[in-house]
């Protein structure tokens, strides 16, 4: 059994992290988050100290290290631009890190990281859930099985609508966010990168706050993007149904579902790392690259 902590543990994504703890069979010891509605951990994990500020958590830490009771893993789900910090922190206290996606804002953040790493020899994983789909790894199989001339055409539709709570919070300051391209778009980012090759070429036609497109020449696939948090966006069949999401992946007019099967995939995620065999700093750098890259051609 590992011992864990988490940071975060307010955050809309914390739920998640905990229910594969949990599932995984691990122990939290420690949770973090400067908001204190964290109720939820009742259903997890009920005897797990919980801290609100940083340096209690940080001594509390330390404390258990002294006592024989190390933590293993600190997993992050604090916002984007905190993601480098805690990763750091969870290195120096000799544990591995579990972090969200992004898992940093900027590409020489990932390399600062991996020296960090060699210094500590302790390791940083991120969670690329859409790599463990069983219908995008099919999709992958698929594109490895056809000719290496073959080039296919994709659109990548994804619409997930907020409320005005979202420019009023960090997610809507593109220096703490890393914009929609980064904070919405990371992980479709990474899985046409995986399923499609590397980037040769790459536009952006439209960015703004709440909207983003562009088009992207990969290894394998001409993919013409578009991502949105504005609700009027949504087709209005998906409006019509009372839903706030759309995601559409067509590859040559043929449309690739993936909206349902996300319930076990960060559970996955943890049972992938826990056996060594988690997504580490190269796997998320590409697209990590990509989505700076295209917050500057946005400017």
């Amino acid at each position: 059994m590992a011992n864990f902590a988490l940071i975060g543990a307010a955050g809309y994504i914390a739920p998640r992290h905990l229910q594969a703890i949990k599932d995984t069979g691990n122990n939290l010891l420690a949770a973090l988050d400067r908001f204190d509605s964290v109720g939820i951990m009742d259903s997890y994990f009920p005897h797990a100290d919980f801290f609100t500020e940083f340096e209690r958590f940080d001594r509390h830490i330390d404390k258990l290290k002294r006592q024989g009771q190390k933590i293993d893993f600190v997993s992050i789900c604090s916002p984007n631009y905190l993601h480098d910090s805690h990763i750091r922190f969870a290195l120096r206290n000799h544990a591995d890190a579990i972090c969200e996606k992004p898992l940093v804002l900027n590409p020489w953040n990932v390399d600062a990281l991996a020296e960090i790493e060699k210094e500590t020899g302790k390791r940083v994983y991120t969670i690329l859930q859409l790599r463990l789909h069983p219908n995008i790894q099919a999709l992958k199989k698929k594109i490895e099985a056809s000719p290496t001339s073959t080039v296919f055409d994709v659109d990548l539709n994804y619409i997930t609508s907020r409320g005005k709570w979202y420019f009023h919070s960090w997610k809507g300051e593109e220096a703490k966010s890393g914009g929609i391209a980064t904070n919405i778009g990371i992980h479709f980012f990474d899985m046409l990168l995986w399923v499609f090759g590397a980037v040769k070429n790459s536009s952006v036609s439209v960015y703004e706050a709440d909207h983003a497109k562009g088009f992207l020449q990969l290894e394998k696939a001409r993919v013409n993007w578009s991502l949105s948090i504005n609700e009027n966006h949504l087709p209005g069949e998906v409006k019509a149904k009372g839903k706030r999401t759309y995601r559409s992946l067509k590859m040559n007019g043929e449309e690739i579902e993936f909206s349902d099967g996300f319930t076990e995939l960060h559970t996955n995620s943890y049972k992938e790392i826990l056996a060594g065999r988690g997504f580490g700093l190269a796997e998320a750098k590409p697209s990590i690259e990509l989505a700076y890259k295209l917050r500057q051609q946005g400017e």
